[in-house]
């Protein structure tokens, strides 16, 4: 714990210097606290240097001298509680809690433990008691404030931000309290509330201000406006910022005028909006944003009629633009200008482009001989083409051209590339950076356009060979970049990648998929920091079912903070499907750390934003964390993880109780916020230079959101249908409901009932959706595993395990007598299942790796198959385990009842046959899997890649290296996959061989 965290007090915004009252590392304690600072420094220190067992013991021997050194009982409770004994850390805590502290060093102590306890309402009471017995403290007010902030307390936000202005009467906290309104106001459930109580108050509390002149900074200015855009009161926002308080705006470039633009659309001003644009284009005519406005203003003006007043000026801003001709020649005069500019400009060229497309939308284009949209690109691609921004430009305007044009076009460009002279047959290739980068964009803009798509096989793998050649070549101008650089040369071998990707799969050819995996593996020796070289290698091995070198591919990515929410979804999706149970927890704690984290970080931005008078940030940090929490990898992560921490863990009956209890799950809760999800995905994180028509569209993105939520449904509802099994568990006396239902269980019952409706509610929508047949993109969302998980027949088996549990309940509240039916209807269910099971198993049948013509070819879904066998066997015997806990009493008091009446004749009813008919065949089953297992495992072993033959490939003698290196990774991912699996299976042979009524 830095003492540096311990620092207390309130940062300024702005024109206000009030300062804080906390101590820095190395800053002398207050008068009259030296010696109660040097007798805690020691212990500081070690828990600073994260020595926690030495604070305890120092903190000990501390109090045996000084019994009422209330923070040194803090500071043992903070080493307790990092060594993980929270209960005794909490006990320690709240007896100095109770005695209600007011120094500075016990509530900054505490203050810390509950943060790392995750409680940070127990801060606010803290803060509360001291303010009571000190409450002139502005410190004390302060720390009340911002305790409240963590917690979302708005309505005592308010009142301690007034209560803190009237101790001190400075303007951020007053302007705090002003706020704290407008938070109300934003988390009131209803809005007519919002727009009638709580932003008319802080609108009059900020209106008193103006009236007495007290505004002295920006972020009061920003308060006002933000409360009179949220009353939707415009016209006075507007005045605000243009008048004398708008002065204040100046730590933004532009704010004050993009404000007023803000203002001007609300208010369908558009001569206004026109004007003002068309004056920040001249100050800076590269400004995009200010183009947009220009161009939407203009065509607003010419659809309303709008012509300009006989007398005066045009508008408050001055000179408007009302007409094409006006806009044509605006657009041509920034070009002339640019052309006395020191630095090219891009904004001007785009513009007339920009322009042109919204002429050509409305159907008059041709009038205003702006010129052909192809020259006017080959002049831009002239002017720009070495620059990385020049693809991302001109693919927005490439509908601009005809598609029959597009092959001259590129020649067009290809003409002006200054490339070396070919030579018998050699390639022309650049001998500069400048030519490569022209070059480069020039193939981009070829695939783009979709002029590789439309060639046949040998012409791909000739343009694949072609690309490589221009890779290796362009290796040598990137000889002195760092390793944290990427080679100029890279999207050359990205290329090459996708036409192989579009061989394998759209023609079905194996050995493209190894090329594509050799020449990725190739590209990130050379560029070892080039994520999208290791984005595409997770994706190809994953879809080859090779989890094992994904996991470091994805960790040197270094995911950052949001991203482990974007791009997660590579990882997580796969991490159990492959069977690589080990690596799929660590995947999803991965994730759900940064999930966890959320809350806490969030709420120090929120702080922050406080001090510093960041108001208008702090509804954007409340809505970041609620898109957090409402997102739908997060719900899935969390599903996913309790899954397989039951399928890891829960061997037994018993243990999966234990389990359950400690996850805090109940059948009966669903936390996930299901109308609220969010994707947060990033879908376009890999690169692409696909055509529209292959591109993801906002369909394949719609779709893929459904397909994810119904399976997601159907993970939830079977996770609550497991964790409902336990409860089930407790013996009753037969025939006893009416007691059945007071003590719960019958309730419990009804529980797992609806699940099971709901269950195959979400199922049938599973089927529908998959009625479609939908293809996804090969770099767009990656498909769910609902499409294996009903083929496969998981599905049916997983359901009818469920409706067993029923009938077993059924039984067990009727008991054996007159329930002949119920015993029927459960031998033929353990009858189906059994066959349903093997069913599952043959779907696992057939080799992982098959050598055909020499070439490799994988089956993954026999992986998935396996994992989805292992998960439905775990469901099996929990259900078994339910159904033997029930059986089992009945069992003994029929052999009780045998030795009271000395008969011989009593006859065994048929579901003890049934059951232990099904538990033997289970194990036969289950044993024959693990069997298939290790063969598996041996034909792994045994089989020797490097005898392959790869003579008839593209790849150079360098090149095949990789290829050794990659079919081994894949290989080795196999056995370890299988590995784990059959490891699981044997520790699930061993809970059958326990099922013995």
């Amino acid at each position: 714990m830095s003492r540096r965290t311990r620092s207390s007090g309130v940062a300024p915004f702005q024109a206000h210097a009030f300062k804080g009252r906390g101590r820095g590392r190395g800053s002398p304690p207050p008068a009259g606290r030296a010696p109660t600072h040097r007798l805690l420094r020691p212990i500081y220190d070690y828990l600073d240097n994260g020595n926690n067992k030495m604070a305890i013991q120092q903190a000990d021997k501390l109090l045996k001298k000084h019994k009422d050194l209330h923070c040194a009982k803090v500071l043992k409770a903070i080493g307790l509680q990092r060594t993980g004994k929270q209960d005794e850390a909490f006990a320690l805590a709240q007896e100095v809690a109770a005695l209600e502290p007011t120094d500075d060093n016990s509530l900054q102590a505490l203050t810390i433990l509950y943060r790392e306890m995750h409680r940070p309402e127990l801060v606010t009471k803290l803060y509360e008691a001291a303010v009571k017995k000190v409450p002139n403290s502005e410190e004390y007010h302060s720390h009340l404030f911002m305790a409240y902030a963590r917690v979302g307390e708005y309505k005592k936000m308010q009142q301690a931000g007034m209560a803190l202005y009237k101790i001190v009467p400075k303007n951020p906290y007053y302007f705090w309290s002003v706020m704290s309104l407008i938070m109300q106001s934003i988390s009131a459930q209803d809005e007519n509330l919002s727009k009638t109580m709580f932003l008319p108050l802080a609108e009059r509390m900020v209106e008193k201000m103006v009236k007495e002149e007290k505004i002295e900074a920006e972020a009061e200015v920003e308060l006002y406006y933000m409360i009179l855009e949220r009353l939707e009161k415009y016209q006075e926002a507007l005045s605000v910022v243009r008048g004398k308080l708008g002065e204040k705006l100046t730590s933004e470039l532009q704010s004050r005028e993009n404000k007023c633009m803000a203002m001007y659309k609300k208010l369908g001003k558009w001569p206004e909006c026109n004007a003002l644009s068309r004056r920040l284009l001249l100050k800076n005519s590269d400004d995009w944003q200010f183009y947009i406005t220009y161009f939407e203003s203009i065509f607003q003006l010419i659809d309303y009629n709008w012509t300009p007043p006989a007398e005066g000026e045009h508008s408050l801003e001055g000179e408007v633009h009302y007409s094409v001709e006006q806009a044509v020649k605006f657009v041509e005069e920034r070009i002339t200008e640019e052309a006395k500019s020191s630095r090219p400009l891009r904004g001007p060229y785009l513009a007339k482009l920009e322009l042109i497309r919204r002429l050509q939308h409305r159907g008059c284009n041709n009038e205003y001989k702006l010129g052909d949209p192809e020259e006017l690109m080959f002049q831009y691609f002239k002017k720009f083409g070495d620059k990385p921004c020049c693809l991302t430009d001109l693919k927005v305007f490439v509908d601009l051209l005809p598609s029959s044009q597009y092959t001259k076009f590129i020649n067009q460009l290809l003409g002006v590339i200054p490339l070396s002279a070919p030579v018998d047959g050699d390639l022309a290739l650049p001998a500069d950076i400048k030519a490569l980068q022209q070059h480069l964009c020039v193939v981009q803009l070829s695939r783009v356009l979709g002029l590789y798509h439309s060639i046949d096989k040998t012409q791909k793998l000739s343009v694949v060979r072609e690309l490589m050649l221009r890779y290796h070549h362009g290796l040598q101008f990137g000889k002195s970049c760092l390793k944290t650089e990427l080679q100029f040369s890279d999207y050359y071998c990205l290329l090459a990648v996708h036409l192989l990707l579009d061989l394998w799969l759209d023609e079905g050819e194996e050995l493209a998929v190894w090329q594509s995996l050799t020449l990725l593996e190739e590209g990130l020796s050379h560029s070892p920091s080039n994520a999208q070289f290791k984005l595409l290698l997770i994706r190809i091995y994953c879809m080859l079912g090779a989890f094992e070198p994904v996991v470091e591919l994805y960790s040197s990515l270094d995911a950052k903070h949001i991203q482990h929410d974007t791009i997660g979804y590579l990882l997580t999706r796969y991490a159990e499907a492959l069977g690589q149970y080990a690596a799929a927890s660590q995947s999803c704690n991965f994730a759900l750390r940064f999930f966890h984290s959320n809350q806490k970080d969030t709420s120090e931005y929120i702080i922050q934003a406080y001090k510093y008078g960041a108001f208008e940030k702090i509804p954007e940090f409340i809505a970041f964390r609620n898109r957090l929490n409402s997102s739908l990898h997060f719900a899935q992560v969390r599903t996913e993880r309790m899954l397989l921490d039951l399928l890891l863990e829960a061997n037994i009956s018993t243990s999966l109780e234990e389990s359950i209890k400690s996850m805090s799950l109940s059948p009966e809760e669903d936390d996930i916020p299901w109308k609220d999800l969010r994707d947060n995905r990033d879908l376009t994180v890999l690169f692409n230079w696909d055509p529209k028509d292959r591109d993801i569209s906002e369909e394949h993105r719609r779709l893929s959101l459904e397909e994810e939520t119904i399976w997601l449904q159907i993970r939830s509802l079977t996770l609550r249908l497991i964790s409902g099994l336990p409860s089930l568990s407790h013996a009753f006396q037969p025939k006893n409901s009416e007691k059945a239902a007071e003590n719960g269980v019958s309730s419990k019952i009804d529980t797992i009932r609806t699940l099971l409706q709901q269950l195959e509610v979400a199922m049938d929508s599973g089927k529908r959706f998959l009625e479609q047949t939908i293809q996804y993109p090969v770099l767009g969302p990656p498909p769910t595993r609902m499409a294996g998980f009903f083929s496969n027949g998981s599905c049916q088996c997983q359901t009818s395990l469920f409706y067993l549990v029923s009938d077993i309940y059924e039984l067990d509240t009727n008991g054996l007598e007159d329930s002949t039916d119920i015993q029927e209807r459960i031998g033929n269910s353990l009858k189906s299942l059994l066959e349903q099971l093997t069913d599952l198993f043959n779907k696992c049948k057939g080799d992982l790796i098959e050598v055909r013509d020499g070439i490799l070819k994988t089956h993954p879904n026999v992986l998935e198959n396996l994992v989805f066998f292992v998960e439905t066997l775990s469901i099996t015997l929990w259900v078994s385990s339910y159904c033997d806990s029930v059986l089992r009493p009945f069992k003994s008091n029929l052999q009780k009842k045998k030795k009271k009446k000395k008969e011989t004749s009593i006859v065994m009813p048929p579901v003890f046959t049934s059951f232990l008919d099904y538990v033997t065949e289970l194990q036969t089953l289950t044993s024959n899997v693990i069997d298939h297992i290790k063969g598996l495992e041996v034909m792994l072993t045994a089989l020797k890649l490097e005898e392959l033959s790869l003579e008839d490939t593209l790849l150079s003698q360098e090149e095949k290296k990789f290829t050794k290196t990659v079919q081994g990774k894949v290989q080795s991912s196999y056995q370890h996959s299988v590995q784990e699996i059959g490891e699981l299976l044997k520790k699930r042979l061993d809970t059958v061989k326990k099922l013995k009524i």
